[in-house]
Formats: structure tokens, C-alpha cells, sequence
């Protein structure tokens, strides 16, 4: 058998170009997640004067992703992401703190005594 060393370079390139394909198709559901998350996170801040702490989280790590996606795709790593990798977990935030719902205190509960 006569094979050049350089050919499984040439399926390893193959085998990465098909992800990047498929991280392509990703990217595109990412960013119109993250682009309808932009617009519920606006319209929670306007009713409730102050960002959604759930939704801030997501929102990071939904962009960290988008960046390892883009991180991959430009040869930057060899790494592919989630779900070949943790999903990015949420940084701190650097502008506004989140809503905070007050939980109403627990009522007790009494009962008349029963005759």
C-alpha cells in the first residue's frame, strides 16, 4: 500500500469542514435566538424597569457560544462546541442587576379547633 501521510490531513479537513457546516446551520438558529431574546429582554425591561436575570443569563451564555462557534469556524481552536463541549456558563453582569421578584412571606396557616 502506497499512501502519502498527508491523506488523513485531507479526511481529518473534510471530517472538520462538514461541522463547519452544521455549526453554520447552528449559528443561524443561535442568532435568531439571541436576536429574540434581545427584544423580550427590551420589552421586560420597559414593564418592569429592570433586566430579567434569567433571561441576562441565557443571553451570555447563548454569546459565548456564538463565539466558540466563530472561535471553530475560523480555525481559532480545535475545540467544537456544545455539545462536543460544556455549555458556557454565565458571567457576572457589568451593567444593570437584574429584576428581582419579592416571594410573598409565607402565610400560617390557623385552624379553629374542630368541636
Amino acid at each position: 500500500m502506497n499512501q502519502s501521510p498527508r491523506e488523513p490531513e485531507h479526511e481529518t479537513l473534510a471530517l472538520r469542514i462538514l461541522w463547519m457546516l452544521v455549526f453554520a446551520l447552528v449559528w443561524q438558529v443561535a442568532q435568531f435566538l439571541l436576536g429574540a431574546l434581545v427584544l423580550v429582554q427590551l420589552v421586560y425591561r420597559l414593564v418592569y424597569g429592570a433586566p430579567s436575570g434569567g433571561l441576562m443569563n441565557f443571553g451570555d451564555s447563548l454569546s459565548q457560544y456564538l463565539a466558540q462557534i466563530g472561535r471553530f469556524g475560523s480555525f481559532h481552536t480545535d475545540v467544537k462546541p456544545w455539545p462536543f463541549a460544556e455549555w458556557p456558563q454565565p458571567r457576572s453582569s457589568d451593567g444593570e442587576a437584574p429584576h428581582r421578584v419579592a416571594t410573598p412571606p409565607i402565610a400560617e396557616r390557623h385552624e379553629e379547633p374542630k368541636p
